[in-house]
């Protein structure tokens, strides 16, 4: 039974170490269309590329901290971390009130039909309106993505 197993394994490791099959690459100009085909046909001419590395790149060697490296003491982490999630949260509640406001506008602005917007018998040109109200839409969406990242950034403090 191990004399099996050896022989199985023996086997396999030889598989792995098979070199990988590589097929050639021909380039054809078919009724004056350049066409790629690893079968040449007529008008066809193998191109030569340089063989593939499959290896990983090597990892870059890590720096150790020079000893004279400036530290803070944690006291002083502690505080600068509160200043800034302070400084977070007062940006987070400005940001959440321009948004605010930017919603009230777009909607005093969805609310009113200007004359220049309504077509010869008095219907409304869909175009117009949205034209006119992009801005705000726009601008309600930047609000809203602002306090999104800010409110991220908040939630990954320590």
């Amino acid at each position: 039974m191990k004399a099996q197993e050896l022989f199985i394994s023996s086997a396999l490791l030889s598989l792995l170490a098979w070199p990988a099959y590589a097929q050639d690459i021909y380039k054809c100009d078919v009724d004056g269309r350049i066409t790629y085909s690893n079968v040449p046909t007529k008008n066809c001419r193998k191109l030569i590329l340089d063989p593939v590395n499959l290896s990983p790149a090597p990892k870059a060697a890590r720096t150790p901290t020079p000893t004279n490296f400036p530290k803070v003491d944690d006291q002083t982490q502690k505080a600068r971390d509160g200043d800034r999630r302070r400084i977070l949260e007062t940006e987070l509640a400005a940001e959440q009130k321009n948004a605010e406001q930017a919603k009230k506008a777009l909607a005093e602005q969805e609310a009113i039909v200007l004359p220049n917007e309504r077509m010869q018998g008095g219907a409304i040109s869909g175009g117009k309106v949205e034209e006119r109200l992009q801005p705000y839409k726009d601008k309600v969406a930047l609000h809203d993505r602002n306090v999104e990242a800010i409110s991220k950034e908040i939630a990954n403090l320590r």
